[in-house]
């Protein structure tokens, strides 16, 4: 997580897309990840949801770390179509929490889904 200068505006002129082991520790980007894992809160706790984005589906025999995202909505218990497998294009600010960059209520699109069988 290296503190980089922004990339080049895409074709569309929207920012490009940066790989989540290229996240700055702090500032505004646009990432494309896979959900790893979800989180729900009880009832009696604080509402919000959420995601660990990874930057590739981990496979058996696959080595090496995968670069993480911490994606949290505030004020939600759930965010319909957020689930481990999906693939998300997200945009937000990112800043460092415990030690792991972590993006609040980014704006986000849905890529694919994984089916379900």
């Amino acid at each position: 997580m290296a503190d980089k200068a922004p990339r080049a505006a895409a074709a569309d002129g929207s920012r490009a897309s940066l790989p989540l082991t290229e996240l700055p520790l702090r500032g505004r980007v646009n990432c494309t990840g896979f959900i790893e894992s979800v989180t729900y809160q009880p009832a009696n706790e604080q509402a919000y949801f959420s995601a660990i984005v990874v930057d590739r589906i981990a496979h058996r025999g696959e080595t090496g770390p995968l670069a993480r995202l911490r994606v949290i909505w505030l004020g939600r218990r759930k965010v319909p179509g957020i689930e481990p497998g999906t693939v998300l294009r997200l945009e937000g600010m990112v800043t460092l929490r415990d030690g792991l960059p972590t993006m609040f209520n980014p704006r986000y699109e849905i890529l694919s889904r994984q089916e379900h069988q």
